[in-house]
């Protein structure tokens, strides 16, 4: 029997899914954070994720969206910022009691993307 994948972990689709929309609704409730989905079209958001995450955790789903980068461009986040949506992060996948390496490899999914998030129109590519 070979080891499960962290896709198949995390509860496939369905299960990142939920994780994902656990964390928007962080997100979007957050005093911090929430203003910057207040003219966002949150269920585009919630399927990009979801794609995102499954992609990264080796499901079938592949993430076709817009560059990470180009995304939020228009986004001014600060360092500060990505700390706490880390922080809403691991408390959703703890709210679905996923053990913490897991945990961990999924907020490292997300994390490796920092610059992106952080880059502003005027930095170079």
């Amino acid at each position: 029997m070979g080891e499960s994948t962290l896709y198949e972990r995390l509860g496939g689709h369905d299960g990142i899914r939920a994780v994902v929309d656990d964390f928007y609704d962080r997100l979007v409730a957050d005093d911090e954070l929430g203003p910057f989905f207040e003219s966002a079209d949150m269920e585009r958001l919630r399927k990009t994720q979801t794609d995102f995450l499954c992609d990264a955790a080796g499901g079938p789903e592949t993430y076709d969206a817009e560059p990470v980068r180009d995304a939020h461009l228009h986004v001014p986040f600060t360092p500060g910022h990505i700390e706490r949506a880390v922080e809403l992060l691991y408390e959703s996948l703890d709210a679905f009691d996923v053990p913490d390496e897991d945990a961990d490899a999924v907020v490292e999914a997300v994390a490796a993307y920092e610059a992106e998030l952080l880059a502003s129109p005027d930095d170079e590519e």
